[in-house]
């Protein structure tokens, strides 16, 4: 692949965006690709805007994309998936986890969450991929296991077999939580098997 390509992780601090880009690095660096990554946090680190970027190539010299650049953004958020949509390339994938976090601004009534969102999305003509990731986490275990279910349906729409994916998340996650991320894993695949076969 000469080609470099880029992917985006965004949401709000807590959500474990860190985690899931250190998965995806691990799935490219096996796969010998040349790997670069950078992580932005918004004004607190609980709670404020966070996004991960994710490049890869046979040679990347700076991990940040531009706008229009990202081959995939996983949105954690609806808010998040709007504020960063501007960075998906024509014929990107957006992966959305179909959740509402009110930022402080709602959270203190200065401002008001935005309506339609999800609407607004689909009326830029991405291609959007979008299901309640929390639910499947909560299924699997865990609130907390959101992030691995986005990996598990970025999987489906990559070229790299199962088995590379679950060998990163043994490599990445805490041996006590590894039966519970596996889990969050398989789901958010059968999840997207599902939508591409609809």
């Amino acid at each position: 692949m000469s080609e470099t390509k880029g992917i985006m992780i965004v949401g709000v601090g807590g959500q474990g965006t860190l985690l899931a880009s250190r998965i995806l690095g691990h799935v490219l660096m096996r796969r010998g690709y040349d790997v670069k990554m950078s992580e932005v946090h918004g004004m607190s680190q609980r709670g404020g805007s966070v996004v991960t970027y994710v490049k890869f190539g046979e040679k990347v010299y700076s991990p940040l994309v531009d706008l229009g650049e990202a081959d995939y953004i996983l949105a954690f958020e609806r808010l998040e998936a709007a504020r960063w949509l501007s960075y998906l390339k024509e014929g990107g994938t957006l992966i959305l986890n179909d959740r509402r976090i009110n930022p402080m601004p709602v959270i203190t009534g200065a401002m008001e969450y935005p309506s339609d969102i999800v609407e607004k999305i689909s009326a830029k003509g991405a291609r959007i991929i979008s299901g309640d990731a929390l639910s499947l986490a909560i299924e699997a275990g865990s609130a907390k296991a959101v992030n691995v279910v986005m990996i598990g349906i970025l999987s489906v729409l990559s070229d790299f077999p199962e088995n590379e994916w679950q060998e990163a998340i043994a490599a990445c996650v805490k041996p006590k939580f590894l039966e519970l991320n596996k889990k969050a894993f398989s789901l958010g695949r059968e999840f997207a098997l599902k939508i591409l076969k609809s």
